[in-house]
């Protein structure tokens, strides 16, 4: 079958492009070997048979879309199993799967073995014994077992202190008894716990002997491994429909004095000997290293779905052409539109932005894990501090910047064909699943807070903190790049400050410290976003000036340009916070307006170019707008025609219902 012809404006936007897409692609892949390695795997697993749906799955029942997902699920493991058999170490992985988004290709909205392979098995290799590990990860990574990761409740999320799901220990058969004394205890939210799942990582409140030892990790099994029926004692179920992962088959879990043998709790850190005595872990902290490892992996899943969303629609306003100025001449293409350039070119830069501060996360993470595993716990606060700070701020803006790309199209983004709702549904998720957003913003701030009172203390400041030990206040303004993210900085330390001094105001006229913090709260937050964005830009900066140096001069260009872009848009949106901490002019916000403005027409002929070197399949994108030959609306007639009502000219309806009512005989 001949190849279908690619649109002319997309094609002649292509030849407009000033540096070498692949170029680009090989940095975004962390280096080209990678970039090979991911299109290879690409290639053998979509082209397996089964994988990819005929029809649409939003045509299909809530059941039958989980029936297929599961479907699609065990296929897509056996294929990767198949094709992908490399012995690499976690670092080398993690690099070879940053843009690995097959799964996407297969699911639009999630897949039933999410939480098995994001959480259950890294809380065993975080959580587990050496003799727990060798058994229980093995029977994982081969799925001779299927889990996942309960710890939300119905009445409890974030605060984890508050699970009310107790694990007793009877010192007389040396099990523990597990159970849900209300119904706001029962497990809620877990994917794949409903009907996918045999067994699950459950935090429960241990008790021995009356005492309560706080929150610890059990491994539990929730249903028959030959029947898959549940255990005695396990109440098991499937939570409902939602906005979007209705094939994640999230659940519930309550459990009525269910047994479990004392070498199910993982014991790692804690432990809890047969007589009853309990060992305590040398930081708390440690218990929940899980969760920092979720979501510094969700950095990395933001800038994904951004590069996905946005590729879709700067390929799509590159082919929609709409009104017409100037009389008598052609409808321009709406990416000749300055106000879709100001929608869709900023969602290219923060697309880079959180990829580039996505390897500087994920290289620290590697290194304080290497640092756990030698017995060194000081650089655990600042990791969990800041995946604390740019958790939330990325989950905001990309749900943010999703919901302007689909309004950007216009009506047809409005169709699921164009897959920017389903898209939305995914991001706005992750501002409350591994962290409500504001609750992670309050987590923050209890480390600035810290961090503040050692600056007063004189004492030195390290890490991503050490900026905090710097100057208040700026004197002249400087609208070079280094110096607006410095600003950024100074905007950050005079929040940080106010919301201390707010603190210690509310502490002196007598409120508790509780009620202080709370009547404080907003301040907090406000301190922690201010510090969060300081990190995004000055890490995006200066890993940029880093990871550019060995780039070709015209990609070099195109990347800072993005850069810049990023900076001053931030500082246009943060004018409020500038006017009121920096010596910023109205004369230096024109400037930086029109500065703006220059930008997006100099990166205007590079838009293509940019979202090309995303390089994601058609597949991947799963999208009627965003494909790589710009048949858009050819596109969406095929999808409209996918339709079951489309498969007969007159539906039952017209002689069971509307004949009769429009002859007044109903």
């Amino acid at each position: 079958m001949a190849a279908k012809k690619v649109n002319e404006d997309l094609q002649r936007e292509r030849s407009k492009c000033s540096f070498d897409v692949e170029e680009l692609t090989n940095f975004l892949d962390w280096g080209p070997q990678y970039t090979k390695r991911r299109r290879t795997l690409e290639q053998k697993v979509l082209s397996v048979k089964g994988l990819l749906d005929d029809i649409p799955e939003e045509y299909l029942s809530h059941k039958e879309k989980y029936e297929n997902a599961v479907r699609k699920a065990v296929l897509l493991y056996r294929t990767l199993q198949k094709v992908d058999n490399s012995n690499i170490s976690d670092e080398e992985k993690t690099r070879a799967n940053f843009r690995n988004m097959i799964s996407s290709a297969v699911f639009r909205d999630g897949t039933p073995f999410t939480l098995h392979f994001s959480m259950f098995t890294p809380t065993i290799m975080g959580q587990a014994t050496e003799e727990q590990k060798a058994y229980w990860l093995k029977r994982a990574n081969n799925m001779e077992i299927i889990g996942t990761y309960a710890q939300t409740e119905l009445g409890h999320g974030t605060f984890i202190r508050g699970l009310e799901t107790r694990a007793t220990y009877d010192l007389e058969t040396e099990e523990f008894i597990l159970h849900s004394p209300t119904l706001s205890s029962y497990k809620w939210w877990p994917g794949g716990l409903a009907h996918t799942s045999n067994y699950c990582v459950v935090m429960a409140r241990l008790f021995i002997r009356g005492k309560s030892y706080g929150i610890q990790p059990f491994m539990v099994q929730i249903r028959d491994e030959k029947t898959h029926m549940p255990l005695p004692g396990i109440k098991l179920g499937e939570i409902g429909a939602k906005l979007g992962f209705n094939n994640v088959n999230n659940g519930f879990l309550g459990f009525e004095n269910h047994r479990i043998p004392r070498d199910r709790m993982l014991m790692k850190n804690a432990q809890v000997l047969k007589d009853g005595t309990f060992i305590a872990a040398t930081n708390s902290k440690l218990t929940y290293g899980t969760m920092v490892y979720v979501r510094v992996l969700i950095v990395n899943n933001m800038a994904n779905l951004l590069a996905r969303a946005v590729t879709i629609v700067v390929r799509y306003s590159a082919v929609r052409r709409q009104s017409q100025p100037k009389p008598n001449e052609p409808e321009p293409q709406i990416l000749d539109y300055i106000t879709q350039q100001h929608k869709l070119f900023i969602t290219i830069a923060t697309s880079h932005a959180f990829y580039i501060n996505a390897m500087w996360l994920w290289e620290i993470y590697f290194s304080v894990n290497k640092d756990l595993a030698a017995g060194k716990l000081e650089n655990l606060p600042e990791l969990h501090a800041i995946a604390c700070c740019l958790k939330p701020i990325c989950t905001s803006d990309t749900t943010m910047l999703i919901e302007r790309c689909r309004l950007a199209c216009g009506g047809h983004g409005y169709m699921l064909a164009s897959n920017l709702p389903q898209m939305y549904g995914l991001a706005t998720a992750a501002c409350t699943y591994e962290g409500e957003n504001t609750v992670l913003l309050l987590q923050a701030a209890r480390a600035l807070v810290k961090a503040w009172s050692v600056r007063a203390e004189g004492k030195p400041l390290k890490g991503t903190m050490a900026y905090l030990a710097g100057t208040t206040t700026l004197q002249k303004w400087d609208s070079s790049v280094d110096s607006i993210v410095k600003s950024f900085q100074v905007v950050a330390i005079r929040k940080v400050s106010g919301a201390v001094e707010t603190l210690k105001d509310y502490q002196k006229s007598g409120l508790s410290q509780e009620d202080a913090w709370n009547k404080a709260s907003v301040y907090l937050t406000a301190a922690s976003e201010a510090h969060g964005r300081a990190i995004l830009l000055s890490v995006y900066k200066s890993e940029m000036d880093k990871r550019t140096a060995s780039l070709s001069p015209s990609l070099k260009k195109v990347l800072h340009q993005l850069v810049e872009l990023y900076v001053i848009y931030w500082a246009l949106e943060k004018v409020s916070d500038l006017l009121l901490y920096t010596s910023i002019t109205e004369k230096d916000i024109t400037e930086l307006q029109r500065r703006y403005i220059d930008l997006l027409e100099k990166i205007r002929p590079n838009a293509v170019g940019l979202v090309d070197a995303f390089d994601f399949r058609d597949e991947i994108l799963n999208s009627a707008l965003g494909a790589y030959d710009g048949r858009a609306y050819e596109r969406l007639m095929e999808e409209a025609m996918k339709s079951p009502l489309n498969v007969e000219p007159v539906n039952e309806t017209f002689h069971k219902y509307l004949k009769p009512f429009m002859l007044g005989k109903l």
